[in-house]
């Protein structure tokens, strides 16, 4: 069996959640940045870097390691470990912006164009891609417990 290391983050900036969708291929649904760990790097450095080449945002903060779940994906004999992380986005970002990704790691040459977004939690979050929304409870609870320390 193939085990494949991820890591996704859902980046906020308030109570928003950054999504994005990809240009190219508009049948697919919309997904939080992530993307594969590096040989031997660390999942927290991995998650860092994987949300600033997705969204081109530099001023993100690791706030929390959310959770882990495995995921049976297409190619046959593959466990993809997917590792959720909260980031939080310290700047004044755009409400809607596009960004190339330089490093795809599905293996192609090209750049793929995202459209990235911010959407009002809970209420706005769009279904996403496959097991992409494994870890938002635990994130909204997580800002909702923020909020009432506030």
């Amino acid at each position: 069996m193939n085990l494949v290391h991820k890591v996704y983050a859902y980046v906020t900036h308030g109570k928003r959640l950054l999504v994005f969708n990809h240009v190219d291929f508009p049948q697919e649904a919309p997904q939080v940045p992530g993307g594969t760990c590096l040989e031997k790097e660390n999942p927290d450095d991995a998650v860092l870097r994987e949300a600033w080449e997705e969204t081109g945002l530099d001023n993100l903060r690791l706030e929390a390691f959310l959770g882990e779940i495995d995921f049976i994906g297409h190619e046959a004999n593959t466990i993809y470990r997917r590792r959720f992380y909260h980031l939080i986005c310290e700047d004044a970002p755009a409400q809607r912006w596009q960004h190339y990704e330089e490093d795809p790691s599905d293996g192609s040459t090209e750049p793929i164009l995202f459209e990235l977004y911010w959407v009002d939690l809970p209420n706005d979050v769009p279904n996403l891609a496959p097991g992409h929304d494994a870890f938002l409870p635990l994130l909204l609870a997580r800002l909702q417990r923020h909020q009432e320390d506030s």
